[in-house]
């Protein structure tokens, strides 16, 4: 097939688009640059710098190039952010969405594995989290992530759009070439880890939560596992019922313990400044897989939390000036 990978320049993005061209599919990228970075496209894809936002600029591309499916996985991202400014959320997300959808069904192309977030479940009621689940983002960027879940199954009932969703948890990690590196860096690894390279402290976010801790507790997977899972999504979005999977490890760990397992994987002893909670932190968010793995026959290689931090810590100490510049 010929996928377009919306976001196919960011962290998560680039690894999928490059498992993609492993997998055997033609790949195109479009990508604002906005969050992502030009190094970061394979050089096997080819490369629209564009925003999905814009009519005119999707129409183009779609003309130029006969697309068998979309991998969406451009979005405003930033939890922190959209507390404060929801409306980038909503005009991005849902609207550029909209607009995305639309130039599909114009250009029939009637395939699309979407990039959803564990964030449309709010604050869990039960551990582990199952897909039925009940849906209540205490955040504007949960919202949109589900908002256009629901919009996917709308156009699913009235246009015959194929379409899976895979909320995944915390991705993390990174390849040998790829990892993750955005500005603002809000994501816990990266930052732990860079604070092991340079000797500033970490921020721990919050250490009166109802955990064993403390602190948050998360679910990490590792990005070449969320990867192989979009594969095998594109692979199944003709035969499957359409619907969400949740892509996770299925186990948590809290803020401190991650920082505990970066300093038994660095040697170094990573500092810590604690802070208040932030707006929009749930404080547990753990996942079951247990329907992404019978049904699209998806396994972690990468389940536990030590070799997912080895990788990026590995990443971040040869790619030091990679992309952003130097840490």
């Amino acid at each position: 097939m010929h996928v377009l990978v919306t976001g196919g320049a960011g962290y998560v993005g680039s690894v999928v688009a490059d498992a993609l061209l492993k997998a055997g599919h033609a790949v195109t990228v479009l990508d604002n640059l906005q969050q992502g970075h030009r190094e970061a496209v394979p050089k096997e894809a080819q490369f629209i710098e564009s925003d999905y936002c814009s009519s005119k600029d999707l129409d183009s591309a779609f003309r130029q190039s006969g697309f068998d499916a979309v991998m969406h996985m451009a979005a405003e991202t930033i939890v922190e952010y959209s507390t404060t400014d929801p409306r980038r959320y909503f005009h991005t997300n849902v609207v550029g969405g909209i607009n995305l959808l639309d130039t599909m069904l114009r250009h029939k192309v009637n395939r699309i594995v979407f990039s959803s977030s564990a964030a449309v479940y709010g604050e869990p009621l039960t551990a582990p989290i199952e897909e039925d689940h009940p849906k209540n983002p205490i955040n504007s960027y949960g919202l949109t992530k589900l908002m256009f879940e629901q919009i996917l199954q709308w156009y699913g009932r009235a246009y015959g759009l194929k379409h899976i969703s895979l909320r995944y948890f915390n991705a993390a990690g990174a390849t040998e070439h790829l990892g993750e590196q955005h500005n603002p860096e809000t994501h816990l690894i990266p930052n732990v880890l860079r604070a092991a390279l340079t000797g500033t402290p970490v921020s721990v976010f919050g250490t009166d939560y109802p955990t064993r801790d403390g602190s948050c507790i998360r679910d990490y997977v590792h990005v070449i596992d969320i990867a192989r899972a979009h594969v095998l999504a594109l692979q199944r979005v003709d035969d499957l019922k359409a619907g969400g999977y949740n892509l996770g490890n299925g186990q948590g760990y809290s803020v401190l313990e991650v920082i505990q397992a970066a300093r038994d994987v660095t040697g170094i002893d990573i500092p810590v400044r604690l802070r208040p909670r932030r707006e929009g932190d749930p404080a547990v968010l753990v996942a079951s897989s247990s329907r992404a793995r019978s049904e699209l026959g998806w396994n972690p290689r990468y389940p536990k939390l030590e070799p997912i931090i080895e990788s990026a810590w590995q990443w971040m100490r040869t790619h030091r000036t990679t992309f952003t510049g130097p840490i």
